[in-house]
């Protein structure tokens, strides 16, 4: 199953930062299990939403003909834990001095202005092309940003 963590894109200058929303919702399947009766997002997953928020910085700012894929986290601290009816405030930015073939990024990740996770990560730039359908990704942005057919 592939889980779509950014909820909402709320921000975006080409090439240099994006913000995002990913709402808890207690129907989430991954919750039954982490842990049963005490639901918390696991923090992998919010790194995963970080890194989903990267590639859609890429994909704006290539005209959706790139996307980041995660080669490695460097550093990664975890603050506290994420519950169901939670709103994340996801934060990424672009390091400087990467080049046309790998991307360097630092994200946080926030509730109520309260840091759960930051991290730093660098990856690989992709053709959108071979992983997606462009025109479904395009569609799916202006969805995220609310803008385009939704106005």
């Amino acid at each position: 199953m592939r889980y779509l963590l950014v909820d909402r894109v709320v921000e975006w200058k080409a090439n240099e930062s994006i913000k995002g929303v990913k709402n808890v919702a207690l129907s989430e399947d991954f919750l039954e299990h982490h842990f049963p009766k005490n639901p918390i997002m696991p923090g992998a997953l919010l790194l995963e939403a970080l890194v989903q928020l990267a590639g859609w910085l890429e994909a704006a700012s290539s005209k959706f003909e790139n996307w980041f894929l995660l080669k490695q986290v460097s550093r990664g601290m975890f603050y506290g834990f994420t519950y169901p009816g939670d709103s994340v405030e996801l934060e990424v930015q672009r390091k400087p001095g990467d080049s046309p073939a790998n991307r360097s990024f630092s994200g946080i990740c926030a509730v109520a202005g309260k840091r759960k996770i930051t991290a730093e990560f660098e990856g690989d730039v992709v053709s959108l092309a071979e992983l997606e359908n462009v025109d479904d990704q395009k569609r799916l942005f202006q969805f995220l940003t609310r803008s385009g057919f939704l106005k």
